[in-house]
């Protein structure tokens, strides 16, 4: 975790601002704000919603997983109870292990989301159209 620093502790400090400002300027609800990302970008908004429990309108991490090593105890505080999340990923992804996606998935589930994993067999590092749907309907689903 150290070898993140400080830049992580900045990233999640940006998402916050973001979610603040979006919070209080614009009057968003939590269950209002969807969290997409990618790859970092995945690993970036997974381990900000952990960290910042509340029930949201959407997750979707497409390649990516919690943040730290596979050791780490994952004691987040908070609920994300309603909360539909949606982890994409290869099953043999060279960045983002299998265990990390099933991981994450088993902690957001005991954090009370409703959790979708899928993982795609050999599919290379990237998104796929079945990912864009699932992250479609999901969202055409809470409107």
């Amino acid at each position: 975790m150290e070898e993140n620093e400080p830049y992580l502790s900045s990233a999640l400090e940006v998402l916050g601002s973001l979610r603040a400002r979006l919070q209080s300027d614009f009057n968003f609800k939590p269950t209002q704000i969807y969290w997409l990302g990618f790859s970092q970008g995945a690993c970036l908004a997974l381990e900000f919603v952990a960290r910042n429990a509340v029930e949201y309108g959407g997750v979707f991490g497409l390649s990516g997983g919690l943040i730290g090593p596979p050791d780490l105890v994952r004691d987040y505080e908070g609920s994300l109870t309603n909360t539909p999340i949606f982890l994409g990923c290869s099953d043999v992804d060279a960045h983002i292990p299998k265990e990390r996606v099933l991981e994450s998935e088993t902690v957001f589930r005991q954090m009370g989301a409703n959790v979708t994993t899928k993982l795609y067999p050999n599919f290379p590092h990237s998104i796929n159209e079945d990912e864009l749907n699932v992250v479609n309907l999901l969202i055409a689903g809470a409107q």
